[in-house]
Order: structure tokens, then sequence, then C-alpha cells
């Protein structure tokens, strides 16, 4: 199930609206064939698995990440191939999220006399379909904030000066994670201070979609992030910025909030309809403080370098409450160190 997980993380950032899936096909303790969904529309990972494992699947055990699915999507229910091919045996890590689905699969297996086992290493394969979890919920993409910041919680100096921070190692790793995500989030600010390209620079990875908040529509026609896979949510009339469109920027018109601010339900729910899973936040201090305070974010990944500032620009920036009980509560899953820095890992309670 490890080694079937492994080939799953393949996918991420790819099979949107699906799922990332692995399967092992294994046939007296031998591997004999294997696979992971790799694109939307394309072939499910245990048609792959098959593909691979030819006759030899006859008779063998089936692991894979999560429940076959059993209705008629763009390729063919799994469930079905399962069965056609002989497959005794299937060893599965998690029901799927999906009504259509959940459970039914697992059913159909049985009727037709084949040996199911539900929840071999579930944790870990609940984690890898988190996102999906979260956008087959709530029809909104998994929220990921990552800051990186100095040992006294600066992303900046007070001049603005943020390069670099963080390690370089840190710095792949980011690219490696905006590789998986669907999509990444700033706001003005930082478009207009750092002009970021927002791509993912590694050999063989693709870009997420560029989105920046601007509320105002102040965005430069030639900033690096502008063109095609580049979104801008705003609350402007779209008509006064046609250099964008022409570009290839896609714009959203989205009606403010009560208190005069760009609504995130409306931003999340816009995305969800899109198909994206997976959403990574590299904003600054204002972005930051809107989205924690909106309880929009899942997870936090804070790289915290070991330098001291002693002052310049926050990671969040909002009035303090009186007491230290009051103060907003996380739950840390991880820490590690990643070059010279340390990653802490959180996710957020509501």
């Amino acid at each position: 199930m490890g080694q079937a997980i492994r080939l799953a993380m393949k996918g991420l950032g790819r099979t949107a609206p699906n799922p990332p899936v692995g399967s092992i096909i294994v046939d007296k303790g031998k591997v004999v064939g294997e696979g992971f969904h790799p694109k939307a529309g394309m072939p499910h990972a245990e048609v792959y698995a098959l593909r691979a494992a030819g006759e030899a699947a006859r008779g063998a055990s089936m692991y894979v990440t999560l429940e076959p699915c059993v209705h008629h999507g763009k390729t063919p229910p799994c469930v079905d191939a399962i069965i056609s091919a002989g497959i005794k045996r299937v060893v599965i890590g998690a029901a799927d999220p999906n009504p259509v689905v959940k459970g039914k699969g697992i059913e159909k297996l049985k009727a037709h006399g084949i040996d199911v086992s539900l929840g071999v290493m579930q944790q870990e394969c609940e984690e890898l379909i988190s996102w999906y979890t979260k956008w087959m919920v709530y029809k909104r993409p998994y929220v990921i904030l990552k800051a990186a910041m100095t040992l006294d919680g600066r992303i900046a100096t007070a001049t603005g000066d943020s390069k670099w921070i963080t390690s370089e190692e840190s710095r792949k790793m980011v690219h490696e994670l905006r590789n998986q995500v669907d999509a990444v989030l700033v706001g003005i600010g930082t478009v207009i201070k750092d002009d970021p390209l927002l791509t993912c620079r590694i050999p063989g990875g693709r870009d997420p979609l560029r989105v920046v908040v601007d509320k105002d529509l102040e965005i430069p026609p030639d900033a690096k992030c502008v063109g095609k896979g580049c979104l801008v949510f705003t609350l402007k009339d779209l008509g006064e910025r046609k250099d964008l469109s022409a570009n290839g920027a896609s714009l959203v018109r989205l009606d403010m909030d009560t208190e005069g601010r760009i609504p995130w339900d409306d931003m999340l729910a816009y995305l969800g309809r899109m198909g994206l899973h997976a959403l990574m936040v590299e904003g600054g201090s204002s972005i930051n403080s809107s989205i924690l305070k909106a309880r929009k974010v899942d997870r936090i990944l804070a790289f915290i370098a070991p330098k001291i500032m002693g002052g310049g620009l926050p990671v969040v920036d909002w009035d303090s409450p009186d007491r230290v009980e009051d103060a907003r509560r996380v739950r840390i899953t991880g820490v590690k160190t990643v070059g010279a820095d340390a990653l802490i890992e959180a996710v957020t309670r509501t």
C-alpha cells in the first residue's frame, strides 16, 4: 500500500476533479502490475495496473489507495475491469467520499466473490486525498497557507526586502508544492512589490493557475504573472482593464462583502466550480491576515529561517486579543528541518 501511495503522488496537481490514486497488483509475493491515475479523462490507476499485469492479474491481489469507482464518468467503471480481469482479492486504503461511489464499489466486488479488505494504511490514504475530500464535501479547494519567515515572525524588512529569507532547499520545496497544487494565490501588494512569476521552476514540473486578489484592479499589464493561466479577482468594473484580458488573463468581478472586501467564500466557490482541489496562498501580511481571519485556511506551512529581524513586516497583522487564551489556535502536525530552516506544519481549528 505504501508503494501504491507513492505512485499516486505522481498524479498530484494533475487529476482534478478526480482524486490521485495508485494501484499495485501482486501474485505469489511478486509485483506483476502497477499504475497511477495521471490526469482527468485518462484511465484510472487500476486500469493501468491491470494492463501491466495482463494475464498475471487472474487470481492475483490488487492493492489500491482508494475504493474503485463503480460509475460511468469519462472512463468506464474500474470495478468492472477488476472483475473481468479475474482479481481474487482487493485491498483498499480508503473509501471514496464521493456519494456516487462510497461503499458501492466494495459491495459490487464482494457480490462477485472477490475478497475485499478496507482500511489498510487508512490514515495515509485519507491524507493523500484530503484535497479531493475537501472539494467533494464543500465544493471548494483545500487551502494551504505557505509563509517564509524569520525566527521572530517577519516576512520582509521595513523596506519590503524579502529575498531571500529562507534557504535554497526551502524554496525548492515550495516549487515542488507548486508542481502539485492546482493554483497559487497572492495579493496585489505582492505583485507590485515583488513582481513574481508564480511558476514551478523544477524540471518536468507544471505551472499552477496564478490567482491574484486585486480589489481595485491595479495590476500592471506587464506584470510577470499576467497572461494565460492568470486569474484576477476584483471588485471593479472589468471594462476598465481590457488590456489585462488582451494579455490572456481572466478577470472575475465579485461583489464586496459587508466590510467592503473581496469575499473569500465567493472566491473559493468560484475556484471550486473550476474543479480545483488545492490552493496555496503565498501572500503577504494582508492576505495572510485576511484569509486566516475568515477561517478559510486548512493547513499552514511555516518555513522559519534561523534569522532575527527585530522589526519589519509580520507574517500576520491584526488586533491583538486582550488575553492569551483568546489567541487563534492551530494543531501542529509536523516539525522538520529543510536545509538550514525549520518547517512547521499545522492544521487549523475552527
